[in-house]
């Protein structure tokens, strides 16, 4: 028992602290290249579509809430939401490709392209069209914080020399991590491309910790991506792991999923209406396992939007209940299909 929950803790801290540096990057170039999302989204149907597809496809909320701003203000249809939502794995991306990184890449792939039919789809049906006015509206704010991407040798001085307790805990952390790859203390992480790729993520991480500038570091790489999202995660991944260890231990958990598919199918339906991300780590460690077949995981996947609708159920109960009702459906049709087919 001891055992289990040790191996499942060194576990979950191996996979939140990949998270955690690939959230970390992916903050950064979000907030970089702010003014880019304002172009690649459009008043051209098939680039919303795309573009919105692409966006979800990123792990982690930023796509989604994006793609929410935008249609709360009128510049993108229903339809391009229903691309985002679909294409979405959330903060389960994360652990995707963490756990299965061939894999998520082929699921990711499979999402962006349903992401793209459905909206297509959902705006045809409902006689949506592209609003007229694609000018941002007033009120709608992007972030425009182009000092994050120079470095100056006058501030980076300054900042060391005054160092903010978040610059100073997040760069032992990241040292304390890279030290733990070339230590060896995560058995789970083998020495090919993949271990390549983490360490050298972790070290861009770590370089961008030291270098960018205290707001930035402060507002979005503390304030957001550390105090907000990493407990939760790590949390939420060191349950499921311990869940399953209990569960793979004590339970025929194949036999009892090979049994009851529609069941489970169902539940993994049900589950993801829940806007959060945690819940939905769940069926990705199944899968992981091999006790979980891919079609109950591409259901959830298609269905779940972690909090991405969040801010559309701020701004319209009507639209947020739409919304989650297509991806149920778009949902519970790609579980199903997948079932008869044998995935």
């Amino acid at each position: 028992m001891l055992e289990g929950i040790l191996e499942s803790f060194n576990h979950a801290l191996m996979i939140t602290g990949f998270v955690f540096v690939v959230m970390l990057l992916i903050e950064y170039v979000n907030i970089a290249s702010s003014g880019v999302l304002r172009n690649l989204l459009g008043c051209s149907p098939i680039r919303q579509y795309l573009f919105a597809a692409l966006l979800g496809a990123i792990p982690g909320c930023f796509g989604t809430f994006a793609v929410a701003a935008l249609y709360s203000h009128g510049m993108i249809t229903i339809g391009a939401v229903v691309s985002v939502m679909v294409a979405t794995s959330g903060d389960g991306a994360f652990i995707m490709l963490s756990l299965i990184p061939l894999k998520a890449l082929g699921i990711t792939a499979f999402l962006i392209l349903l992401g793209v039919a459905s909206g297509f789809t959902v705006d045809k049906l409902l006689g949506v069209s592209p609003p007229s006015n694609c000018n941002i509206q007033p009120g709608f704010i992007f972030h425009d914080e182009d000092e994050c991407i120079t470095f100056s040798a006058s501030r980076f001085i300054s900042q060391w020399k005054n160092c903010t307790p978040a610059r100073g805990i997040l760069t032992v952390v990241l040292s304390l991590f890279l030290a733990g790859i070339f230590l060896g203390w995560f058995h789970e992480l083998e020495w090919n491309w993949i271990g390549v790729s983490v360490t050298l993520s972790v070290l861009a991480a770590l370089l961008m910790v030291i270098t960018v500038p205290d707001h930035f570091l402060e507002e979005h790489l503390w304030n957001h991506v550390a105090k907000i999202h990493i407990k939760k995660i790590f949390l939420w991944t060191f349950g499921a792991l311990l869940v399953m260890h209990l569960l793979l231990d004590n339970l025929e958990l194949e036999r009892l999923i090979s049994e009851n598919h529609f069941l489970v199918l169902l539940m993994a339906l049900l589950i993801s209406l829940i806007p959060d991300s945690g819940p939905q780590l769940i069926f990705v460690t199944l899968y992981a396992s091999g006790a979980l077949p891919l079609s109950i995981l591409l259901a959830n996947s298609v269905s779940q939007d972690g909090h991405g609708m969040l801010p559309i159920l701020a701004e319209s109960r009507r639209d947020f209940i739409k919304i989650k009702s297509i991806n149920f459906t778009i949902g519970l049709l790609i579980g199903l299909a997948a079932l008869a087919l044998g995935f």
